[in-house]
């Protein structure tokens, strides 16, 4: 039985090491599998000078995942590329959001000095303007219905 990728340790070392004849043996594929994977965009090797595909430690756990949706789950090669794709964007919005949270980390920081800290308001078009302590704004009173284009 396979062990699912979520429960594979992240590889700290991606480096491309191995041939194909033994990345094959190492995920128990045939290397023509891992030919036809590369094809259709599942585990993507690096290539060395020569053109040769070059597969990392973690390509290999990748092979392995791929073949337990395969064989174990049922999935189609179509779904799988589908479920790494997504699994992909949800690792890279993770990314995101902790690069974000640092920054309000920061920030949270930095905007109790009076010095720091900005006020903003809306314009008439419902654009941010940003605004000194002191300046005021304007309000606008719309007169006529706002029109929000086709639906």
């Amino acid at each position: 039985m396979g062990i699912p990728f979520s429960q594979v340790p992240t590889w700290d070392d991606r480096t491309p090491i191995y041939v194909i004849s033994v990345a094959a043996q190492l995920a128990g594929m045939h290397p023509q599998t891992l030919r036809q994977y590369d094809r259709l965009g599942l585990v993507v090797p690096s290539r060395a000078s020569g053109r040769g595909r070059r597969y990392s430690a973690y390509d290999v756990a990748r092979l392995r995942y791929v073949q337990h949706l395969s064989q174990e789950e049922g999935v189609n090669l179509a779904g799988i590329r589908h479920i790494l794709a997504l699994q992909s964007e949800v690792e890279d919005l993770r990314k995101r959001v902790n690069q974000l949270l640092a920054e309000v980390q920061r920030g949270v920081g930095a905007s109790r000095r009076p010095a720091a800290s900005r006020v903003f308001s809306a314009g008439p078009a419902g654009d941010v303007i940003a605004m000194g302590r002191q300046q005021t704004t304007t309000r606008w009173i719309r007169t006529q219905p706002l029109e929000l284009g086709p639906r």
